[in-house]
């Protein structure tokens, strides 16, 4: 498997336009400006230029949306001893560690306007300063930029430097979104569970078909960088168990907010302690029955000073919860709907108590 391969998962008609692009793009020095939306992958497309490219040097990223305003000259460009207060030594900055090899700049539409003239400046001269200096470092590197930003709209509020964003637009590369190409998630899934059990695959869950086509039917907001947290999740609810569409749908992509009513949660306590009691309940005593109300327990205090009301529902709960798994021989999907709870929320609280 190429580089590219290694880093585009798929075979879909957009992930074979990108890969193709990919290819055209890597034997150029020019410089390039991926644009797609969150989670898209762009760095990888990135990493994936400079790896079928001819550059012997490093690949160097930089996320312009993490580093505060006031900082990050000195992070790209390096500093001098005694520069500012704090410059103990002399440091290089992201351009002279790219030195022959390419430089990524991650969200450059965040980048501040008096810091995308001096960028300019190295697009021209290919010159640096390190801050604290007039000397002047000769530099060999390429410049891939990402963003999710419309950089034509940020340059018609004055955010963004026109020249700057025709200098970088040499080629455009558009990442596409992971919903436009849902027939690679299959790939993609057995990508990230291939990386996240190659320690321990004993814990490699099993994606049945039906869990498969509740993916690709998935909008996927996050795109790649969600899968990666669905299939990290997978590993957590179901390690070596098989996961099926109704499990992706309730646990691994949203999760299920419905409101339990008041009367709902007495019917749901009052059938546990039926399945508790020995005698079978009518249904029409049931109807009539409701939860304890303070007169049930108006004596207690005349008997007992106090209560730990914090342990005796913890009690209660622990009760509940050993009956439903005991109900169920330890299957915690049919125990936590007789509990009306999240199958998620019953292992935590099974974890939780050590039952």
């Amino acid at each position: 498997m190429n580089s590219v391969d290694s880093k585009i998962i798929g075979q879909s008609k957009p992930a074979v336009e990108l890969k193709k692009m990919i290819g055209l793009v890597a034997s150029s020095n020019s410089p390039v400006i991926i644009n797609g939306p969150t989670g898209s992958g762009k760095e990888l497309v990135a990493e994936a230029i400079h790896d079928e490219s001819r550059r012997k040097g490093n690949f160097i990223a930089l996320n312009c949306a993490a580093i505060p305003s006031e900082l990050m000259e000195a992070e790209i460009f390096g500093f001098e001893k005694g520069a500012f207060t704090g410059a103990l030594k002399t440091t290089i900055g992201k351009f002279e560690q790219a030195d022959k090899g390419t430089l990524f700049l991650d969200e450059i539409g965040d980048m501040p306007f008096g810091l995308q003239t001096k960028l300019l400046r190295v697009l021209e001269n290919s010159v640096i300063s390190r801050v604290g200096s007039n000397k002047e470092i000769k530099l060999d590197v390429r410049i891939i930029c990402a963003t999710h930003k419309d950089l034509n709209e940020l340059v018609e509020t004055n955010v963004f430097r026109e020249d700057l964003l025709f200098r970088l637009n040499v080629f455009p590369v558009s990442v596409p979104s992971l919903k436009s190409r849902a027939s690679d998630i299959p790939d993609l899934v057995q990508h990230f569970l291939n990386i996240k059990t190659r320690a321990d695959k004993r814990k490699r869950p099993h994606f049945q078909d039906t869990a498969l086509e509740a993916l690709k039917s998935y909008d996927w907001p996050g795109n790649i960088r969600e899968v990666r947290n669905v299939i990290e999740r997978s590993l957590i609810f179901f390690p070596n168990q098989p996961v099926s569409g109704e499990d992706v749908n309730q646990y691994l992509i949203s999760v299920n907010n419905s409101v339990i009513t008041r009367a709902e949660e007495q019917t749901a306590i009052w059938t546990e302690f039926d399945e508790l009691g020995d005698a079978p309940v009518s249904f029409d005593e049931k109807e009539e029955r409701s939860l304890p109300t303070p007169e049930d327990f108006s004596n207690w205090f005349d008997t007992n000073n106090s209560v730990d009301l914090r342990l005796l529902l913890r009690d209660i709960e622990i009760v509940f919860i050993e009956a439903a798994l005991n109900r169920n021989n330890g299957n915690t999907s049919e125990a936590a709907k007789d509990l009306k709870l999240l199958r998620t929320t019953l292992i935590e609280k099974v974890k939780k108590y050590g039952l």
